[in-house]
Parts: structure tokens; sequence; C-alpha cells
């Protein structure tokens, strides 16, 4: 391995890189279609954050980089969030026919005081909130891959693992055989389900992990022009922090860390061996949620040293999980993408000179209060989970006072001097959505293309450019984000990669709905009576006939 750090790392967790990459038993190779699918989504790598580290990548993502590359693909809508980005990988269909429109929004159906809802909670369960819940998948109004695939052969295999479980669900489907994401005594399932020998090992290895001290990681040659303290709020930095910790008893500490995804990445790999995965005579499907790039990226930033130790890491360790695949003699394609970019923080942005990079002004948080006051109606009034995206005209407003409602709204928020636009419910619907390319959509295409008439909001807000909703920065867990409607954001890396593939890069704007019916044609899965939003890609250059059909 190239960068040697990561192999004490998993020394330290007592699954040592030589047993991780090890020899095992060979299956006979089969024909196609393959036996396996592998698809990766890196949470937060961005196209941008791709490109500036590509040339230094000589593991995983530099195999990956020899098959069908799509530097310019894009979550096309508007709320690029990890559920909605998720949602759209293995659907083929945006957030608007996905239903998740967002990490969590407001259903006014629900008795409860808060009604907002997570994407992933069954808000049918007694007690249930946005951030204490029962995880389900009945918000998710579309099949998966995995579903499709076990609707025409049940004797596919589904396996799904994540470092958040919006990732292992969305990506496995409601129909998955396992599904694993962090709990709190690591990864964890669905009550009931089976609980295979790899996930004790693991659970075993990250509470190791948990109780170990770390010192800091080295900085590898290609990262050293990024080690430099930048200020965030009084007297902390971001910049020069190198994973150092001692025993901790949370689990974010883990996973803002490349050791987040080897643990992913380890459990999915003994998942292949233990369940011998892409061994029969149909094709299974892995799915792989690998979380670290964005915790970092929100606890650091994606322009520091941080970030750059994290993709160097991570370029190590998908070389050892393909490396454990070849072992096997899988015949298995692999798709990796991303749920949505990042903006870095707008301090080390200004230090840049990035045009109008800033925290987000106030005025939003007293916004509720100043519109009860000029309606004479009792707070609250408004309702929505962030400065930007779905505002709620809350249940309590009556119903002949609503439309003037939301008319003071939308003129108080767009005097806000880093408000770009507000969109209206009528003038959103009255948008059909776009089948340009991605690259050229406005922003009201962006927004119709998360808008879901039963979910969505009341309005619309979208911030400016390089505005950080985040106030004030929270050193270690929030000093930058994403979520916006801007390229930064929307913009994500398309690789496919199978043995024997030849190179192609394709520069033109593709989409993340682009996906299934591309994966769907090298598997030769029937989409004939699946309604979806994206197209096949063709990934056989110089062949005769294109994979697409």
């Amino acid at each position: 391995m190239k960068f040697v750090r990561i192999a004490a790392l998993v020394t330290a967790l007592t699954l040592p890189f030589a047993a991780f990459a090890q020899s095992e038993e060979s299956a006979e190779s089969t024909e196609t279609p393959p036996r396996l699918v592998v698809a990766i989504s890196v949470d937060q790598l961005s196209a941008d954050l791709f490109a500036q580290h590509r040339q230094n990548f000589s593991g995983g993502f530099a195999r990956l980089l020899q098959g069908a590359v799509f530097p310019s693909g894009y979550q096309a809508h508007s709320t690029t969030e990890t559920c909605p980005g998720h949602s759209t990988i293995l659907t083929g269909s945006h957030p608007a026919r996905t239903g998740i429109i967002g990490n969590r929004w407001f259903d006014m159906s629900v008795e409860r005081d808060d009604a907002r809802v997570y994407c992933m909670e069954d808000s049918r369960v007694e007690g249930s909130s946005s951030s204490d819940y029962t995880v389900s998948t009945r918000h998710l109004l579309v099949p998966t891959l995995g579903d499709l695939m076990q609707r025409v052969n049940d004797a596919s295999r589904v396996v799904s693992v994540g470092g958040k479980d919006r990732s292992a669900v969305l990506l496995g489907g409601g129909d998955a055989d396992h599904v694993f994401w962090p709990g709190d005594a690591g990864f964890t399932t669905f009550a009931g389900r089976e609980t295979p020998e790899a996930l004790t090992r693991i659970n075993e290895a990250a509470m190791q992990a948990a109780v170990s001290n770390r010192i800091p990681l080295p900085v590898p040659q290609q990262c050293t022009a990024y080690n430099r303290a930048v200020p965030v709020g009084e007297g902390t930095t971001v910049g020069t922090h190198l994973f150092s910790r001692g025993p901790t008893t949370s689990g974010r500490d883990i996973l803002t860390s490349p050791e987040g995804d080897l643990l992913t990445l380890v459990l999915a790999a003994d998942l292949v061996s233990e369940l011998e995965l892409g061994q029969q005579d149909t094709t299974d499907l892995l799915t792989i949620g690998l979380a670290s790039t964005d915790y970092i990226g929100h606890a650091y930033g994606t322009e520091g040293v941080e970030m750059c130790v994290q993709l160097m890491a991570l370029d190590a360790m998908l070389g050892d999980f393909f490396a454990r695949l070849d072992a096997r003699n899988i015949d298995y394609v692999v798709v990796l993408t991303a749920d949505h970019g990042g903006l870095d923080l707008p301090e080390r942005q200004v230090e840049q000179a990035a045009p109008r990079a800033a925290r987000l002004l106030p005025g939003f948080e007293t916004l509720d209060a100043r519109l009860a006051e000029e309606t004479g109606l009792a707070a609250p009034v408004l309702r929505a989970d962030s400065p930007f995206g779905d505002f709620y005209i809350d249940r309590s407003v009556p119903e002949d006072r609503r439309a003037e409602v939301t008319d003071r709204a939308i003129a108080m928020i767009s005097a806000h001097p880093q408000v770009y636009r507000v969109y209206g419910r009528s003038e959103i619907l009255a948008q059909p959505i776009t089948t340009a390319p991605p690259e050229h959509w406005t922003v009201l295409d962006r927004v119709r293309a998360n808008f879901n008439a039963e979910r969505s909001g009341d309005f619309i807000v979208v911030l400016q450019p390089r505005v950080t909703p985040i106030p004030e920065a929270i050193p270690g867990a929030y000093v930058a984000t994403h979520g916006s409607v801007w390229d930064y954001d929307r913009r994500v890396p398309i690789l496919f990669w199978w043995p024997g593939a030849e190179h192609v890069e394709q520069p033109l704007g593709v989409m993340t709905v682009d996906i299934l019916p591309t994966l769907a044609s090298l598997i030769d899965l029937d989409l004939s009576n699946v309604e979806i939003d994206g197209r096949c890609l063709d990934v056989m250059p110089g062949v005769a006939e294109s994979n697409c059909p």
C-alpha cells in the first residue's frame, strides 16, 4: 500500500490488510451478465474534489479510472442532501418521483407537536420523532435496483452496508436481504433480521477502536500543501487536524476519520465472503455507502489536509477491497458515485479570494416571530428545517389567510441580502420536469425535479452562491456544508468498471438517475415497465453494438 499508515490503522482494528486482501478459495469464472453488481456511494465526493486529487490516486480510484469515466455527473435536483441524493442513485428517478425531497421535511398531517419527518422514519410508530425513530423505507415511493432484481428472480441476493442508515437503506431498497448501518453499539439492522458472523467481528473491532488512543496520521507528500491552519471562530483552527483522539464513546468520532470507511469496507468484504455473493447462477447486488468523506467535510471543510488524507486513505482501502473480490475470482461490475458535493468553509474561501463567500447573516432566526407579529397570528406561522429549501405555512393558519401569509413570508425572505430567489408552489408545479442536459438546467428546473406535490413546501428558498447556511462554525462538527442548487453541490463523478473494461471518458453532463438503466443494461434487466427519469449510458466504446437497448 502507498499510504502505509492505513495498515497501522487496520492493525489497531485487529483486521490487518494482509488478511483483508488474503487469497481465498476461488470460484469458477462465469459468463456475462456479471454475477455481482457493486454500487458505491462516497458521501460528499464532489466532481471538483475528485478532479483536484485525481492525479494522485494509485489504488481503487485509479482502477475505476481505467473504465468508463463520467467526470461531470450530476445530482441534478436542488436539495443536494444525503437522503435525496441516495434516493436517485439506484432508482433512476429524481426526488420529485422518489418522494425523498430532503433529509427531513414537514408533514402537517402528522399529529405531533413537531411535524418534522426524517426520510428514513416510520412516523406511524407511537412516539416517533425525526431524531428518535424506527428505520423504514415507507417514504420511498419507487423501487430500487435491488427490488427490481428480486422481482425478476427471488434468488438474487441484495446486501447493503452504509456509514449512515439513509445510505444503507436507500441504496439497498425495501426488500434487501441484509442491511447494516451504524447504531449505538456498532453496526445494526432491522429488528428481527439475521446477523451474520461478519457483523459480530466488525462490531468487536469497532469497540476496540473506540477504546484505543489514535495518534496523528502522517501527511502523505501529496497532501503537504494543504497542511496549514485556517482560523475558524475564536481560538480554533482547521487544516492541521490529523485524526488523533483518545478513547471515545461517540461513533461520530470514528466516522469523522478514515476509520469509518475502513470499518464499512471490511464489513462489506467479509459479507461477500461469508454470504458467497456473486457465486451463484444469478446476479447479486452489494451496495456500500461510505460516510467519512461527508463527516470530514462538515467538520474540517473540503480543501484542507484532513480531506486530502481521507481521500488518499480511501483510495488505498478501495484498492484492497477490489483485490479481495479479485481473489475470489468474482465476475463483477462496479459503479461509484456520490450523493452530493460540498462547499468548503467560507473562512478558507475568503483566503482564496472566492467572491461573496460568507456565512449566513442574521434574519432567518427571527423570521417566524416577525411574521407572527405582522399578521397577528400565534407562532409558529412558518415551518422550515433550515434557512433554505422547503418552507411550510403552519396548519394552525386559517385557510382564508394562507395566501396572505405566504405572500408576506416570501416578501420578508426575498428582502434578505443573501437570498437568490423564492419560488412559489404554483410557479414550480407549472414547470415541466426537463429532459435537457443537466448542465443547462435553470434553477427552476432544479427545484422542480426536487418538488413532490404531496410533500414539498408552500415555497422554496434558494440562497446566493457560496453562502454557508451555518451562521457560526462548530469546530470539529460543522464548519462547512452542502445542500444548495449550485454546481459545487450538484456535480459528482460517475465511474463504471469491470474486469477487461475499455477506458472511455465522456466529459458531457450525465446524471445519477442514469445509473439504474445503465446497470440494468449490463445485467440484462428489463425496465420496459418501469417509469424512470434516467437514460442508459454507453459504457462500451468501440464495440459494434452499444450496451444500451
